[in-house]
Parts: C-alpha cells; sequence; structure tokens
C-alpha cells in the first residue's frame, strides 16, 4: 500500500467487522476503536487499511500540558487530545493528531478558524465516530 502524503488519512489493520461497526487497530499502539463504516468495508480482518476517521467534537479547548490520547483505548472515542495539523473552513474541522489524525467537526459555538494549525487541544465527541475507507 502507498503511503499517503494527505494528514488526515489514518493507517490501520482491521479487527473486526460487525454489522454496525468496525474495530481498528492502529500500529505500535494499543488502541482498539471501535467506528461507524460510512460504506461497505471489503477489506479482510487481519488486513492494513487506510481511510479517515470523523468525529463531532462537543467543545473544543486549547490546553498546554498533557499527551496525545484518545479514552478509552478500546471502543467509540469519547476524549480525544492532541495537536492540530490541520484545519477545514469550509466544513468548520480541525484535524488532531491524537495519535491518529482524526477530523473533529467544531459545534456551533465554535468554528475551524477559531483555532491555528500546532493548537494543544483536547475535546470530547459524540459517539457515532466514522471511518471512511481511501480509494484504492
Amino acid at each position: 500500500m502507498p503511503a499517503s502524503t494527505d494528514v488526515n488519512v489514518c493507517h490501520a489493520v482491521v479487527q473486526v467487522i460487525a454489522d454496525d461497526h468496525i474495530v481498528l487497530a492502529f500500529a505500535d499502539t494499543s488502541y482498539e476503536m471501535h467506528l461507524v463504516p460510512t460504506q461497505l468495508i471489503d477489506t479482510p480482518v487481519g488486513k492494513r487499511i487506510s481511510g479517515t476517521i470523523r468525529a463531532q467534537a462537543r467543545r473544543i479547548d486549547i490546553v498546554h500540558t498533557g499527551g496525545q490520547y484518545v479514552e478509552p483505548v478500546y471502543g467509540r472515542p469519547r476524549r480525544i487530545q492532541g495537536r492540530i495539523i490541520a484545519t477545514d473552513l469550509t466544513t468548520s474541522s480541525v484535524t488532531v493528531a491524537a495519535p491518529m489524525p482524526i477530523i473533529c467537526k467544531t459545534d456551533g459555538r465554535q468554528r475551524a478558524g477559531d483555532f491555528q494549525i500546532g493548537d494543544f487541544v483536547t475535546l470530547g465527541a459524540e459517539s457515532g465516530a466514522t471511518f471512511t475507507p481511501a480509494a484504492g
């Protein structure tokens, strides 16, 4: 699989494909993230997959301490913390490296323009985070 230069793309291994979710494992971590697929996943269990993770943020706060993480380590993402590596003013979303990239849509109280690339942020994520496989 060719390496992607898109900062929004994550790379994982498919652990489970269920009717309503998939479980992805990320290299060099203990993370096993439960996500809602936005389309049919035809990658076999145990094989590598690339794509984008999207979550709806409840509120994004700038912080000055702590590390990059997603809570819980196993399950659907509820808490995300990391550095902003991209912003999209059109969709009002920020990409947080935490440690895998997650595109987080801001809620109506905030806009992507409120944040800068390099800001270290923490946020609560609503249920229903999605995974969209990369084309190709």
